[in-house]
């Protein structure tokens, strides 16, 4: 039997069958999850351990310090898009959404914490429990994200996916205050005992991940129903089932072709998250590199970024009911434009204004961080508003999908500033894919809006 009719005939199973009413505790018990697996993106990826990798962990004088950063990003990215397939169609085929979303939650988060025991030189096992946990945090997005067809209606899709966003960047703002505070010494003048803490406080942000998503795990519904039969499959039938499912998913992507409005969005999709991912994976190097940012300055900078990332995924997830999603992500885009620009522009800026670059780019920051915010929230909202219900697993599979292939695509960033040695150049590229990205969004459609 195929998948596709399987798939057909549990949907109409799981109609039939009476599920729990959405409440207000569960879906604020859902967005709480973006509270919690935001302490992973900006402790680990964007603000913390990126810069303690490229300047402790790799040796001084690598000429592949970004390099090295992009490849594990790109690594981890591949072991996605191999098997979040799988993951996706298991999770419609199993009824299995929330126990891997355990799962993936605690390989993220483990993974963090097993941090702690990587010193200077050891680029391989830093570099392996990264991949890891970014596999894990890949997982836990695509997963939280299919739950949204389930506990919101078309009209308050929009709105309840930026309460998840919103909530998640002040879970990045904490996480990020209590690791600062476990990281007080001097990485100068103070080597070990900065080295010491650093280490420490990547168990903190693996303990802190757990616990915040504590409330999805316990409250959080699954409504889905497995396929008739599938409880009577061999774990190792089941497993050979699903990689063949996965298999069988690269020629199926024909399918996004048949829900109107989809294909034309991921790719617009892709592009614009490259340039996202780019700014999300090394602005923290950046800032401490370029701008000689430290400790307070790092926390400021992230303290003005999380609060306007949150304000705008609250702010424009409001705001879309009038704009629509496409016209909320297109104005989003443009902010990142302006803030690619100034910030490439902040040598003469500084002459200009008599301003140092630091205070300038805490300014930037401000109007970076509202589109950060607005963009992820309304691009998951619209992939919500084209999603078939019963499909919402793999159609976010081809989500995250595209979403990887704009991590691969923004890694090119880290090769290029190695390349050029010059990291504010390679802010160009950046700037490309918000150019093609607004470009190409132009040309989609939502079927069933006012604007289709």
């Amino acid at each position: 039997m195929s998948s596709s009719r399987v798939a057909d005939q549990g949907s109409s199973q799981a109609a039939s069958l009476q599920s729990p009413p959405v409440t207000r505790r569960e879906i604020l018990s859902w967005a709480f999850f973006d509270f919690a697996n935001s302490s992973f993106t900006t402790v680990v990826i964007t603000a913390v351990y990126s810069r303690f990798f490229v300047e402790t962990i790799v040796p001084a004088d690598s000429g592949l310090r970004d390099t090295y950063w992009s490849v594990a990003m790109v690594v981890a990215t591949l072991i996605g898009l191999a098997l979040s397939p799988l993951v996706g169609l298991m999770a419609d085929l199993g009824a299995l959404k929330k126990a891997l979303l355990v799962t993936a939650s605690f390989l993220c988060a483990g993974s963090t914490a097993a941090l702690f025991f990587v010193g200077p030189g050891d680029i391989l096992l830093g570099l392996t429990l990264i991949v890891l946990a970014s596999v894990g945090f890949m997982f836990t997005e695509n997963l939280c994200a299919s739950f949204l067809p389930d506990i919101a209606t078309p009209e308050t899709m929009g709105k309840i996916s930026g309460l998840g966003w919103g909530i998640g960047y002040f879970g990045g703002l904490l996480s990020l205050i209590v690791i600062m505070a476990l990281i007080r010494a001097d990485k100068v003048t103070e080597t070990q005992q900065y080295l010491d803490q650093t280490q420490l406080a990547m168990v903190a942000t693996g303990a802190f991940f757990l616990m915040a998503a504590l409330p999805t795990f316990l409250f959080l519904h699954n409504r889905q129903r497995p396929q008739p039969g599938f409880e009577n499959l061999s774990p190792r039938t089941v497993v050979r089932l699903g990689l063949k499912a996965s298999k069988d998913f690269w020629g199926s992507l024909h399918r996004i072709g048949n829900i109107p409005g989809l294909a034309g969005f991921l790719v617009a999709f892709a592009v614009y998250m490259a340039g996202l991912d780019a700014v999300i994976k090394f602005v923290g190097i950046y800032a401490s590199s370029e701008l000689n940012m430290q400790g307070s300055d790092i926390t400021i900078m992230f303290l003005v970024l999380q609060i306007s990332a949150a304000a705008g995924a609250l702010g424009f997830g409001l705001l879309e009911s009038r704009m629509g999603s496409l016209r909320t992500v297109q104005l989003s885009l443009v902010l990142w434009m302006a803030a690619i620009v100034l910030i490439h522009q902040l040598p003469t800026l500084s002459s200009l204004s008599g301003l140092d670059q630091k205070t300038l780019f805490f300014g930037i920051a401000l109007l970076a961080g509202t589109g950060l915010g607005s963009t992820q929230s309304s691009s998951r909202a619209i992939v919500g508003h084209l999603c078939p219900k019963d499909e919402s697993g793999e159609v976010f599979g081809y989500w995250g999908l595209f979403m990887k292939i704009g991590t691969i695509l923004g890694m090119g960033f880290g090769l290029l500033s190695d390349a050029l040695d010059s990291r504010r150049h390679a802010l160009l590229l950046v700037l490309g894919f918000f150019v093609l990205g607004f470009v190409l969004l132009r040309r989609v459609r939502l079927p069933g809006t006012k604007r289709a």
